[in-house]
């Protein structure tokens, strides 16, 4: 328990409202210089001023909490936030409240770091920044390394020692803090000057090992999307083997340390010789081999005397002579048959012609035979009436003509 303080101000003063809020202000900032609160952020507010409005609460009490404009944040604010704030108390006697003014925001512990790395790796993995076809492959042999960390720290001096150890490259380095409120924004400027300035082949994000605070700006989303949108290829190499930072995700590859990742970046120099070695046997075996083929060509070719080429261009000749004799004669035949065909077409017309009069005599006969005239020549007649019908019955006939074979006879009837 906290020792509740004496009361100073008599019951009998009178204070007015302005002198009464300066009293309690000067109270409160007297008995809390400085305090560190530990809870949960909400209502995050950043006014335009800069400055940065939120509540800082539990589950029985909330406390405001005013971070003044420059003030270092070493990671983003969020609401659901797990922290611990170290500031002075104070009032605000324009609306008799009091708040916390923060010098220092840190997340409590690691668990809470954890919970929101986890967070915002989803978020930025849903937008496809850590998809495997964003990727682009290293260069072979880069010429010039681009280096974004920090001059003094030993990340920086283990790259350059192993660039030299392994293959001689030129190293161009973009100076960045690696921990504290201001490292993100400049890593980021650091990937984003490069692609810019296009003066390198290849990129290597470093930071040294770390506790997990130290390491939050390389998983900072200004970082991630810089990394992420990179057209250079990028290696990140923060931290140790087990630390993973979200920088991880976004680049082109990952190296565990900052030395893996120059070991990454060039070849050593006897891996190289030892790659020209393997380059010039397997090009050299296959120009033995090119050769030998060409000679076993060559020898295969049989050059003939000038005199039996041309007696075999003689007989292809001759062949050709023969075959055309064959196909003319072949010719001149089948046009005489056509011909013998033609001439024999005056005897086949001839017997059509003996055949249709025959045809048509038969149908005279025919036509003979079955005409009515036969008929009348064996005594029968035709009646008609003035309308040059037959008449065929007696009943009410009124007869015009009679014709018999050799002729008509008009009849005229009296009335």
């Amino acid at each position: 328990m906290m020792e509740k303080p004496q009361p100073f101000v008599q019951p009998d003063m009178i204070f007015s409202v302005s002198d009464a809020s300066a009293l309690l202000k000067n109270v409160v900032e007297t008995a809390f210089p400085r305090i560190r609160i530990r809870g949960e952020l909400s209502q995050i507010t950043r006014a335009s001023s800069g400055h940065t409005y939120m509540t800082i609460k539990d589950s029985g009490a909330a406390i405001s909490a005013i971070i003044w404009r420059g003030t270092p944040v070493p990671f983003k604010l969020e609401d659901g936030l797990e922290v611990i704030i170290t500031g002075r108390f104070t009032t605000y006697p324009a609306r008799s409240n009091y708040q916390i003014i923060c010098s220092e925001i840190e997340m409590a512990g690691a668990g809470a770091i954890l919970k929101m790395l986890e967070e915002r790796k989803r978020k930025l993995a849903a937008e496809g920044l850590f998809d495997a076809s964003r990727k682009k492959p290293l260069p072979h042999l880069p010429q010039r390394i681009g280096v974004v960390t920090s001059p003094t720290g030993a990340a920086f001096q283990d790259i350059q020692n192993r660039l030299r150890e392994r293959f001689p490259v030129t190293v161009v380095l973009y100076p960045a803090t690696v921990q504290g409120a201001t490292a993100a924004a400049e890593v980021a400027a650091g990937i984003e000057y490069f692609n810019r300035a296009k003066n390198v082949d290849v990129i290597i994000v470093a930071r040294g090992g770390g506790a997990l605070e130290d390491l939050l700006p390389f998983s900072e989303e200004i970082v991630v999307r810089a990394a992420a949108a990179s057209e250079i290829p990028l290696i990140s190499g923060v931290g140790h083997e087990p630390d993973w930072m979200l920088i991880d995700y976004a680049a082109d590859v990952r190296a565990p340390t900052p030395t893996g990742a120059a070991e990454m970046v060039v070849p050593t120099k006897l891996s190289l010789i030892q790659e020209l070695d393997n380059l010039w046997h397997r090009l050299s075996n296959n120009f033995t081999t090119r050769l030998t083929n060409a000679k076993n060509r060559m020898e295969s070719i049989v050059v003939k005397n000038p005199r039996q080429l041309i007696m075999e261009h003689q007989q292809r000749i001759d062949d050709v002579a023969r075959t055309l004799n064959i196909i003319i004669n072949g010719k001149i035949v089948a046009a005489r048959g056509r011909m013998d065909v033609v001439a024999g077409f005056q005897n086949v017309f001839q017997n059509k012609v003996a055949s249709l009069a025959q045809s048509v005599n038969h149908l005279g006969q025919m036509l003979n035979s079955l005409s009515y005239k036969n008929v009348l020549a064996r005594g029968y007649a035709i009646v008609r009436d003035d309308k040059n019908q037959i008449i065929s019955r007696a009943d009410g006939a009124h007869p015009a003509a009679i014709e018999f074979a050799d002729g008509v006879i008009t009849v005229q009837i009296k009335q």
